[in-house]
């Protein structure tokens, strides 16, 4: 039997002693994508055989994340583990009259479950499931001729607002940022049926609420003492920062190139990899997620039995 628990915001320690230092950069195991999402996915974790287990709803039914290994993973060590604790989830499944249903699978998880397993299996990718990851010095730069675009966008702004301020996210511009969010969910009501604005600004009052237990990172850009644009994130491992939030006040030209430009500017040199998450199978945010050229296009597969 495993036995699961809610995931608090006291487990940071213990979920990142997993992440940190892997290679994982999937956006699903972002410690703030776990806890800011908890309300509505009912997110679990347990510890078993040395490893650590993400258990959540989708669709009302239990699903799983791949288990984490403590880094570094060695497959001659670790195979016959990896193995049990997988039919450990599957008899789990079973035994509660479920289908076994793992989500998140990137390329490298999902060929250490057909390594350890071969045939058990079987795998599928949903296209809007997939995480955008780009290189930071190209969004720190907007350098090229792909990226001009942007690049005119922010000097654009850089002309109009020569006094615009960047500052450092904390919980005392929530209000403001609030102000912002409000009025961008007046205008996007087309958001798809996996993330309602009710869903995401609940989602977002988790973050600056915890913003300390979360160990958030976040910036804002300021007009005449207003915000026009704000994001916050957190880290997925060593190299890999998750933007979980990006907003900003369409009114003024080029503010979202600012926001995303400036921030990346601001992160610690660790980071040199951005994922900037899904795009729900919306046709305008896919548009505008590869206008930014990502680096790599995260795969992430449904695992069920075959």
């Amino acid at each position: 039997m495993i036995f699961f628990r809610d995931i608090d915001y006291t487990d940071r320690d213990l979920v990142q002693q997993y992440t940190l230092l892997s290679e994982c950069r999937n956006c699903d195991f972002n410690f703030m994508n776990l806890m800011s999402w908890r309300f509505l996915y009912n997110t679990q974790i347990a510890q078993h055989r040395g490893m650590l287990i993400i258990r959540f709803l989708f669709d009302g039914k239990p699903a799983y994340l791949p288990p984490l290994t403590p880094p570094p993973y060695v497959e001659e060590t670790m195979r016959e583990e990896y193995a049990a604790v997988l039919l450990d989830l599957v008899a789990e499944a079973e035994a509660e009259r479920q289908p076994f249903l793992m989500m998140g699978a990137c390329q490298g998880m999902l060929g250490r479950l057909q390594s350890v397993l071969p045939g058990k299996f079987q795998a599928t990718a949903d296209r809007a499931f997939t995480d955008y990851i780009y290189d930071r010095t190209a969004l720190e730069t907007l350098a090229g001729k792909k990226l001009q675009s942007k690049r005119n966008h922010a000097n654009r702004f850089e002309r109009e607002y020569p006094h615009y301020e960047y500052r450092e996210l904390t919980p005392d511009l929530a209000k403001e940022c609030w102000k912002l969010e409000e009025e961008w969910a007046a205008k996007h009501t087309d958001m798809h049926a996996r993330l309602d604005a009710d869903d995401e600004q609940h989602s977002m009052r988790r973050v600056f609420k915890h913003w300390n237990e979360l160990q958030a990172r976040g910036a804002a850009i300021l007009v005449d003492g207003r915000v026009v644009a704000f994001t916050f994130g957190g880290p997925i491992n060593y190299d890999t920062f998750d933007v979980c939030c990006e907003k900003a006040n369409t009114d003024y030209e080029g503010a979202y190139a600012i926001i995303n430009r400036d921030f990346v500017r601001h992160l610690p040199e660790q980071y040199t990899l951005i994922n900037r998450e899904e795009d729900l199978g919306l046709e305008g945010l896919r548009r505008a997620k590869l206008s930014y050229q990502p680096k790599i296009l995260l795969d992430k597969y449904t695992i069920t039995c075959s």
